[in-house]
């Protein structure tokens, strides 16, 4: 849910390991592949007919498709968040900045390998389903988190019919879900290619619905996304020039966090663009739905009046996914400057009907 004013104390968990250890990002099974892609579309169309009964979403967007963990400016162009505290292990000094990690530091830390190219078939990644059982099949799901307005959903059943949505590949507005696709930003059979054939089905459905952070899966302009189709940004790059070096930055993030392989051309591409026009581009912190981590004791008292004059020292609220379950019930969290809170009611009273607890806003 959206982040109130407060700083994200979460740093980018798998990164804090591999620095500090020199061990591989997430599943060392994902190891590599490679291949010719196919023009395979990643994004979903949507299911026609409008219902007469519906009724606003209280859920807030998440502002920043693909790149979850970014703010969208005035322009509309997307920024940073920025991260100030770190988790685990801390990487060095020249891989950090006052906005993240270094996206090119942690491009160095990606495996280059050949890609499997063969064996691919959409059906081997379950999508849109509904995980939490809240009637939501995650296509509607980053529907209502990316609407600038509340969404209007059918009061028969989960199925956004209006809203307000910024396409950040192509700049266009849009009012209609019909002329969104929501896309795999590492598309499916990139990620098939680059390791995921290796992975169970169920890990392998995990990925194709994953809420836990922005940047996976982003709504844009079907036509534009179909233009993209399997390709990496060695052969495409979003036609909005103000957002490749996000679209970039975002690309490593999920690489990175999925434990997924690079061929040699879209290592080298991404390479020369975070050495030339995105120098500097840094990957802000993993989005989490966990629960805030315990403040570490200061090593001596500090005076309370200097407890009073920074009042920034205070913990930091987590920074969450809108929708997803969370614990403990009545626990606070942000999202892009929004504070949320984890209930097992919406924000009219009325009970989830799973009874599980997720983040909304108060």
């Amino acid at each position: 849910m959206r982040k109130t004013s407060v700083k994200n104390l979460l740093v980018f968990p798998a990164l804090s390991l591999v620095v500090a250890t020199g061990c591989a990002p997430i599943d060392s099974s994902s190891s590599t592949s490679v291949g010719d892609t196919s023009s395979t579309v990643e994004g979903n169309s949507d299911a026609s007919g409008d219902q007469q009964n519906s009724t606003d979403t209280t859920i807030a967007p998440k502002g920043s498709s693909a790149s979850g963990s970014s703010n969208v400016d005035a322009n509309g162009a997307q920024v940073p968040d920025t991260t100030t505290g770190t988790r685990g292990n801390t990487p060095p000094p020249e891989s950090q900045s006052s906005t993240g990690v270094f996206a090119l530091s942690v491009l160095e830390r990606i495996v280059q390998d050949k890609e499997v190219g063969n064996g691919y078939s959409r059906d081997l990644f379950r999508h849109w389903s509904d995980a939490d059982g809240d009637q939501c099949n995650t296509r509607e799901e980053v529907l209502i988190a990316e609407s600038l307005s509340r969404a209007q959903v059918d009061a028969f059943g989960c199925k956004v019919i209006a809203g307000d949505w910024f396409s950040p590949f192509d700049g266009l507005s849009h009012t209609d879900p019909s002329d969104l696709d929501i896309d795999h930003l590492v598309p499916l059979k990139e990620a098939w290619d680059s390791g995921a054939h290796a992975w169970s089905s169920s890990k392998r459905e995990r990925f194709a619905n994953d809420l836990s952070d922005g940047r996976v899966l982003i709504a844009v302009t079907s036509g534009v996304n179909r233009s993209k189709g399997d390709r990496d940004p060695s052969q495409w790059l979003p036609p909005r020039g103000a957002y490749t070096c996000t679209y970039v930055s975002d690309w490593i993030a999920v690489k990175f966090q999925w434990g997924l392989s690079m061929d040699s051309s879209e290592w080298g591409r991404l390479k020369n663009l975070l050495n030339g026009q995105c120098a500097g581009t840094t990957i802000a912190a993993w989005e989490t739905s966990s629960t805030p981590e315990p403040p570490q004791a200061p090593s001596s008292p500090a005076p309370a009046e200097e407890k009073d004059e920074n009042p920034t020292d205070a913990p930091a609220l987590p920074t969450i996914r809108p929708g997803a379950f969370c614990t403990p019930e009545g626990g606070l969290g942000t999202y892009s400057e929004r504070v949320y809170v984890c209930a097992k009611t919406r924000t009219t009273g009325e009970p989830y009907g799973d009874g599980r607890a997720r983040w909304r806003q108060q």
